[in-house]
């Protein structure tokens, strides 16, 4: 089984790809989504889309997880937000893959077990839970693959569930 986790944003979007295997988990892709500053608003979204498809036809991941908006933000930084989560999801639904949408406090929760963690202690999560050399760069790839290993472990609690 293999999940994409995705970490929208208009100036750097996230992607990684999990594969859970008998014997554990593995790290298949990770990186960002980067485009000039200087590119056009549609451009920028043409090259989320671009990439989230690039990636879903090499690794044809079998679920995606996507970050939710942080509500907190600026009403202005939530709505550019959306439009980037849009045409990423429009990649996935347009391969037919199931998504799932998590909070950031919740994919924190799953991977660190504190809601409120940092960036850096995610980071070292995933590098661990991944048995990778070293954190994934750049930070919207190590938010992207916690995405993902969060909706692993939703997964697996209903399997748990459904067998009790």
């Amino acid at each position: 089984m293999r999940i994409l986790g995705i970490d929208p944003g208009l100036s750097s979007t996230g992607y990684g790809v999990v594969e859970v295997e008998e014997d554990g988990l593995s790290c298949l892709t990770f990186g960002g989504v980067r485009v000039a500053h200087s590119a056009s608003f549609s451009d920028k979204l043409l090259a989320i889309h671009q990439k989230i498809e690039k990636v879903i036809q090499q690794f044809h991941p079998d679920f995606c997880a996507i970050e939710n908006i942080y509500y907190h933000q600026n009403k202005k930084t939530a709505i550019i937000m959306g439009h980037a989560r849009a045409v990423a999801m429009l990649a996935v639904a347009q391969n037919r893959i199931e998504v799932s949408e998590y909070s950031p406090r919740e994919i924190k929760m799953s991977i660190v077990g504190f809601g409120a963690a940092s960036k850096i202690q995610v980071q070292a999560m995933v590098k661990n839970l991944l048995k990778l050399d070293s954190p994934p760069q750049p930070d919207d790839a190590a938010d992207a693959l916690a995405v993902a290993l969060c909706h692993f472990h939703r997964l697996k609690s209903k399997q748990i569930m459904q067998g009790v």
